[in-house]
């Protein structure tokens, strides 16, 4: 049953626990096996053992995970995606073995380090090599059993990995429950469905399996077969019916969570729907999980999935029954973008049951347009429309017009909905209101809505029924798909660019017939029309090669699932858009509370009238502290065209600093006067400050420029006094206003908020850490940008760690340390005090003089400058007048000597109290 493998690895014990750990490893591997210490720090500890099993006659490469404790455990098998390996899912494996739990990982037949061929879970393959796993899990002193040989055991794993879990527990009754995700219910419907062949995934399958060779015989048969006559045959379809979990729907008995993508042209919405109805009709608990992400890529959601998978199998392995399993039905609603970061915001909807694919069904009426071929009433017509679809027309005709287009030969040229490999990115935009999608004109039949009166989201699959025909008698192949349409008509977005094929026989031609749209989830604003096309060909799909004329009348309007029992949650919203109300509610409640203790505020000091900046005994306490400050006892004066560097090492108090000068925080002692006026939360002297303080929130679908005027709009201020264009011209950003933020580099963000913050030329600019993220030549701009801005007779005030940068472009300092003031003048001052002496000479100086020079009493060095024409003389006893004494004795040129210093010397010395 078992092959031992013959490999160490080995972790250093670092403390006498671990050496005692050690010993218990070793003792393990004389029973065969690796173990491997996962997790060195925190409890509890994690080992993995790594072994080759047999379980069904073939070599299975595995992992087991476990914790610390001598406890019985329940047990967690986890599979891996198609192409994939045990390796993919051992940072979940980690995570459940944490949690209490006994973690199996294995890779699946032809892949990885297992052996044997593909053949897609088999249940004489893949299948029984799972029941063999769950034989060897029952043999485990450690995994608690409900019954001799049959331990407590849940299936978990995404895409081939949920396929069989489905199976095992259709199979093997020891299963007590499963969270599949994105997977399939049958597969013959996945790659073949109605008939009509999903090439390109297909074709994708086998090359991720390594090729066809690397599948069983069988399958690559068929597999070629198919490929080459574009058609699947009934042998293909029920091969992979026979080895799909429908084919044990009738067994599936036990808790399943269902998680399936949105962004999902493989595995679609649909095939967790018959896996709800299935299941839930076998009398076990079910609940269904769309996620944002899918096959297509996207947002795969997966921190929370995994914690409601492991929520699930706390509540039906571990039988905790307070446990929050989630709600019966989830979806993941996508709208709108974070300006903080770009991200697309995302909020979660539920119900307390399924709603299934078609609860709430709406009609909206449909007119043919004639948009991309014939479009006749009667059986007359002209043809319309030239060029590529652009999604413009009006709708003009009545319900029960027809709609008539071509295939052409070869299928050639395909329209283009989901493009496995990129699709998920542009399933993700879908929902934010961009499309990407291609029907060429002639080959496509178009149906609309008026404009809707109110906004109308979608969640489930839209049908409608119709009248096709065929003019040879021939299979008609077609493509369904619902976009929606701007109110102007200039743009039209596919939902999660997603289609339905259809092949419709020679006798279900001539009558109506119900088609499925595509399930998805998704808002249509109110103005905009829902366009129905049907398409004779698709990128993804295999269509008949032989061109053929196609006749579609709708014969009633589309209805649309609305679902009104799912309730979406609030939107997750920035932070300040929650934190600023707050912030000010609590501002409010403290204003009223220390109301009889506050004093007016100070009168203007008529003497500061003309000085940016003045802090006096300026004190701040840290929070739920008596005496321990953040700052404490500062004073310092800033005056015009200065550009102040403020610096100190972490812990300083130089943001608490900034903050107080902002009016964000309050200081308990001291005061703040700009330009002679007090410092108070919302003082009218701010208006005068501008600041730019732990980043800016932009708009990233926007040009800079029309985030500047956006933002001082909300400052409500006359746009005369913006002086957009003064502020611009000294960031320096040139053409790059008219580009949407998303395209900007880190550089051009932080000149754009330098921007931002110097809009209406406050007479005061704080600049905290400006060159964060930069590049050395973003760094220099930034450094321009500032003295340009100060050489107006306005005053910067900078904090940044770079001091190189703060030495070049700074004309004072204030040195912080520990909350107190160290050292405050102009930067020439700081960096000129100490021993270091820069002696400049008329000729350059040679090594042995420099050496000569080193070797004299009370020197510590000599080091030459860079151009060779100056020493760099650190004292130590000497003093000035007594080296110059010297090298004059040594016949040196001197030419000039004076002090020299480098600011990190200077900064170093004056935080550690003068010992540098």
């Amino acid at each position: 049953m078992e092959t031992p493998t013959v490999r160490w690895r080995r972790l250093l014990p670092r403390t006498p626990a671990r050496w005692a750990a050690a010993v218990a490893v070793l003792a393990v591997l004389v029973g065969g096996g690796t173990w491997t210490a996962v997790a060195d720090d925190g409890p509890p500890a994690v080992q993995r053992e790594d072994r080759m099993l047999r379980p069904g006659g073939v070599e299975i490469d595995t992992s087991y995970f476990t914790a610390g404790g001598s406890g019985k455990r329940p047990a967690v098998l986890i599979g891996h995606g198609f192409g994939g390996s045990k390796n993919d899912v051992r940072a979940q494996a980690e995570k459940l073995a944490a949690d209490g739990y006994a973690v199996l990982t294995w890779s699946a037949r032809g892949f990885g380090k297992s052996g044997g061929a593909i053949s897609l879970n088999d249940p004489e393959g893949e299948v029984k090599d799972v029941s063999g796993l769950i034989d060897w899990l029952a043999g485990r002193p450690e995994v608690e059993l409900d019954e001799k040989g049959d331990p407590r055991v849940g299936l978990t794993g995404a895409s081939y990995g949920g396929a069989v879990s489905l199976l095992a527990a259709g199979y093997d009754q020891r299963v007590d429950a499963i969270a599949p995700v994105i997977t399939y219910w049958n597969l013959a419907d996945a790659l073949f469905p109605d008939g009509v062949f999903k090439k390109l995934w297909a074709g994708i399958f086998v090359t991720s399996g390594g090729g066809c060779e690397k599948f069983e015989k069988k399958l690559c048969e068929m597999y070629e077969r198919v490929a080459v006559s574009g058609k699947p045959d009934a042998a293909a379809t029920e091969l992979l019916t026979e080895r799909s979990p429908s084919a044990v729907a009738d067994r599936i008995k036990v808790p399943s969570l269902l998680v399936q993508g949105q962004s999902d042209s493989l595995f679609p919405l649909g095939h967790a729907d018959a896996m709800q109805k299935a299941i839930s009709a076998n009398g076990a608990p079910v609940s269904v999980d769309w996620i944002s992400g899918g096959h297509d890529g996207g947002d795969s959601e997966t921190a929370r999935v995994e914690g409601r998978v492991g929520s699930w199998f706390d509540r039906y392995l571990k039988e905790e029954t307070g446990t929050d399993t989630g709600p019966a039905f989830r979806v993941t609603r996508t709208g709108g973008i974070d300006s903080t970061d770009g991200a697309a915001l995302k909020r979660g909807a539920s119900s307390d049951t399924y709603p299934g694919l078609r609860s709430g069904g709406r009609e909206i009426p449909l007119r043919a347009t004639g948009g991309g071929g014939t479009s006749a009433e009667n059986g007359t017509g002209t043809e319309t429309g030239s060029g590529t679809e652009t999604g413009t027309g009006s709708a003009t005709k009545s319900t029960g017009s027809a709609e008539t287009f071509r295939n052409p030969a070869g299928a050639v040229p395909p329209a283009i909905s989901a493009v496995p490999g990129v699709g998920g990115g542009l399933s993700q935009l879908s929902s934010l209101g961009v499309g990407l999608s291609l029907d060429f004109p002639g080959q496509f039949g178009r149906f609309e809505s008026a404009p809707l009166a109110t906004p109308v989201h979608v969640t489930g699959t839209p049908t409608v029924r119709v009248n096709v025909k065929e003019a040879a008698g021939q299979d008609a192949v077609l493509f369904g798909k619902v976009y929606d349409v701007s109110p102007d008509g200039r743009q039209q977005v596919l939902p999660s660019q997603l289609v339905a094929p259809y092949r419709i026989t020679p006798d279900q031609q001539g009558k109506p017939i119900e088609l499925a749209l595509p399930a998805v989830d998704h808002e249509f604003d109110a103005g905009h029309r829902m366009r129905l096309v049907f398409s004779a060909t698709d990128l993804g799909y295999a269509s008949p090669a032989e061109p053929a004329t196609y006749t579609v009348t709708a014969d009633g309007p589309l209805t649309v699932p609305t679902a009104p029992a799912v309730a979406t949650a609030a939107a997750t919203l920035p932070w300040w858009t929650w934190g600023l109300p707050a912030a000010a509610l609590v501002i409010a409640a403290g204003l009223l509370i220390t109301a009889r203790r506050r004093t007016a505020t100070p009168a203007p000091d008529p003497a500061l009238t003309d000085v940016p900046l003045q802090i006096t005994g300026l004190s701040k306490k840290y929070a739920k502290s008596v005496d321990r400050y953040a700052v404490r006892e500062l004073s310092f004066r800033v005056e015009k065209g200065q550009v102040l560097g403020l610096l100190g090492p972490n812990g300083a108090g130089k943001t608490t600093t900034l903050r107080m000068l902002m009016g964000l925080i309050t200081p308990d002692e001291g005061e703040i006067r700009v330009f002679g006026q007090a410092i108070r939360p919302g003082a009218p002297v701010l208006s005068r400050v501008g600041a730019f303080v732990e980043g800016a929130g932009f708009l990233p679908h926007l040009s800079g420029r029309a985030n500047l005027d956006l933002y001082w709009q909300a400052t409500g201020r006359p746009a005369e006094d913006a002086h957009i264009e003064e502020a611009l011209e000294i960031a320096g950003l040139g053409d790059a206003l008219a580009r949407a933020v998303r395209t900007y580099s880190q550089g051009m963000r932080q000149r754009l908020a330098i921007a931002q913050a110097m809009l209406g030329m406050p007479d005061l600019l704080i600049l905290d850490e400006p060159t964060n993220g930069l590049d050395p030549p973003q760094i220099r701009e930034m450094r321009d940008v500032m003295i340009r801005y100060a050489a107006g007779g306005r005053t910067v005030i900078v904090s940044s760690h770079l001091l190189s940068e703060v030495e070049q472009s700074c004309t004072h300092l204030v040195v912080m340390d520990r909350g107190r003031l160290v050292q405050a003048g102009p930067v020439a001052e700081i960096t000129g005090s100490g021993d270091m002496i820069l002696v400049t000479v008329a000729e350059p100086v040679s090594e042995p003089l420099a050496e000569k020079v080193a070797s004299l009493p009370g020197i510590g060095s000599a080091v030459r400058t860079d151009d060779g024409r100056g020493l760099l003389v650190r004292l130590d006893g000497a003093t000035a007048s007594r080296l110059v004494a010297d090298l004059v004795r040594l016949d040196v040129p001197v030419t000039g000597v004076g002090p020299h210093r480098r600011l990190e010397d200077a900064f170093l010395t004056l935080i550690s109290g003068g010992a540098a």
